[in-house]
C-alpha cells in the first residue's frame, strides 16, 4: 500500500530558532511542516 505524502521541506525548531521571526522565515523560505526537537529542554 503507498502513501501520497505531499511534505517536502521539514524544519527542525530547536533553541537556536525559537524567535517568531526565524519561524517566519523558515515558512517563507519553503517549509512545509515543523518538529519540535525537545532534547535540548529543560525538564
Amino acid at each position: 500500500m503507498r502513501r501520497n505524502r505531499n511534505v517536502k521541506i521539514l524544519a527542525t525548531l530547536g533553541p537556536a530558532s525559537s524567535e517568531t521571526e526565524e519561524i517566519r522565515a523558515l515558512h517563507l523560505a519553503g517549509a512545509d511542516v515543523f518538529r519540535i526537537n525537545m532534547s535540548h529542554a529543560d525538564p
